[in-house]
């Protein structure tokens, strides 16, 4: 990353950390310390925060000046849903795995059945921090807790990772692997930048158009370098078990276009990210710069 791009990561990463501790529950006065406990291992456990961070990404190329508690709601809501799909994914009924962000599973810190609640306390507090954001207009309120349950259900994430437990041991072909990406992983990063635009309340429908083109190609091109990373990085860089997806026979950009086909996919998705953003000036920079990360990151 250049000193511009790093520079907006930390202190993207501050702001929604910082925002997350305050809208996390402090303590349970009726027994239920550990419920708590594994909400905030899981939230609270570094990570790289590139969905809070396309939020306010998104916002600063709308209007740099939109109230910061605002973006802040929007982005602490995405990241509590992702947040709560990785305790959930992770789980032995779904992926099974022992690592995330190099630390043990929210299931292996902590029991299954707590990881399990502490899963769904996670998706409903995203709904809480929208409702809450007293600063944004009822209807913005409610606009964005659409967006929301939309990308994160059966219309979104969730309907991704079905149809991607479905496809384990089976032959498919791109555009299956293309659909069920754009659920599983593209869904959620689309609502995370058009998100950061809605709370801005200032956004106009050409504007939408365009970061909607932008965020369905960073959406898949996160997926494709993830498909990468998988093959071509260790489990300590990765934070959690690398070739994890060859050992369970799963469908990736890679078994299908191989290494140097996926490769090629994500610059193209790059491209057209930054085709999209055509009409937008220099705000949107970062987003621009946040494309190119996404292809080139190593974890």
């Amino acid at each position: 990353m250049d000193e511009q791009l790093t520079a907006f990561f930390t202190q993207g990463q501050d702001r929604i950390n910082s925002a997350l501790a305050e809208a996390l529950p402090k303590t349970d006065p009726i027994g239920g310390e550990d419920l708590i406990d594994a909400m905030r291992y899981s939230l609270l456990n570094g990570g790289k925060r590139v969905r809070p961070i396309l939020a306010y990404a998104s916002a600063a190329a709308i209007s740099p000046s939109a109230e910061p508690k605002n973006i802040d709601a929007v982005a602490c809501a995405v990241e509590s849903i992702h947040a709560y799909s990785l305790i959930h994914d992770d789980l032995p009924a779904m992926d099974d795995d022992d690592l995330r962000r190099g630390q043990p599973t929210c299931h292996k810190a902590f029991s299954e059945a707590t990881a399990i609640l502490a899963g769904d306390a996670l998706q409903t507090l995203a709904f809480d921090c929208i409702t809450e954001a007293s600063t944004l207009s009822a209807n913005t309120r409610l606009a964005l807790l659409k967006r929301l349950g939309q990308a994160s259900g059966h219309r979104g994430m969730v309907m991704g990772q079905a149809i991607d437990l479905a496809s384990i041991d089976k032959q498919v072909d791109l555009n299956h692997l293309q659909t069920m990406h754009n659920y599983k992983t593209g869904a959620l990063i689309e609502a995370a930048v058009l998100m950061g635009a809605e709370a801005t309340e200032t956004a106009c429908e050409e504007q939408f158009t365009s970061l909607t083109q932008y965020a369905k190609a960073i959406g898949l091109a996160f997926q494709v370098q993830d498909d990468i990373l998988d093959v071509i990085a260790d489990t300590e860089t990765l934070g959690k078990t690398q070739g994890a997806d060859q050992e369970r026979n799963k469908p990736t950009y890679v078994s299908l276009l191989g290494l140097e086909g996926a490769k090629t996919k994500a610059n193209d998705l790059h491209q057209q990210a930054l085709k999209a953003l055509g009409s937008f000036d220099e705000k949107a920079d970062t987003l621009r710069q946040l494309s190119a990360y996404i292809i080139n990151r190593g974890y």
